[in-house]
């Protein structure tokens, strides 16, 4: 497996991946994006995001998964770290190390920060795979999301 970051000629190869992931998740109606302002959001002058790419050596060929991720900080560790915020690996490819290869791959690229994520409460299969990685759900934290409507004032 070759990890590799993405470049702007892959849009097309993430957007099918993107979309894999939004069937995979229930969530294909909340993809909003065109590929051009996909494009531009991962990688344009203002660009935060990150994404890597594993693509199979034997034999070579197409994409078969992702790591969207950013970097993020600790004020606590008084260090950077990572925010996962999408790990894709199209289901013919699962089981044969390349989500474990994605996620070791983002673990050294955070040093000696953290790799954080969220995962859907019914996501049995991805959970599992998280768990074996060694990784642990974060007690007494509460995921938030505002949107910029009401203020409840």
């Amino acid at each position: 497996m070759h990890l590799r970051d993405a470049t702007p000629a892959d849009i097309s190869v993430i957007a099918d991946l993107i979309r894999a992931l939004a069937d995979y998740e229930r969530l294909t109606h909340e993809i909003e994006w065109t590929e051009d302002g996909l494009a531009a959001t991962l990688f344009g002058p203002e660009a935060v995001p990150r994404v890597v790419l594993a693509e199979p050596t034997d034999p070579p060929g197409p994409a078969v998964g992702l790591a969207v991720w950013f970097p993020t900080y600790s004020t606590f560790l008084g260090r950077p770290g990572i925010w996962l915020e999408d790990l894709f690996v199209r289901p013919g490819h699962r089981g044969a190390g390349v989500g474990t290869a994605l996620l070791h791959h983002l673990f050294e690229r955070a040093g000696a920060g953290r790799v954080e994520w969220a995962v859907l409460d019914w996501n049995e299969p991805s959970i599992a795979f998280y768990r074996r990685q060694g990784a642990r759900p974060v007690p007494g934290w509460t995921r938030y999301r505002w949107t910029g409507g009401d203020t409840g004032s």
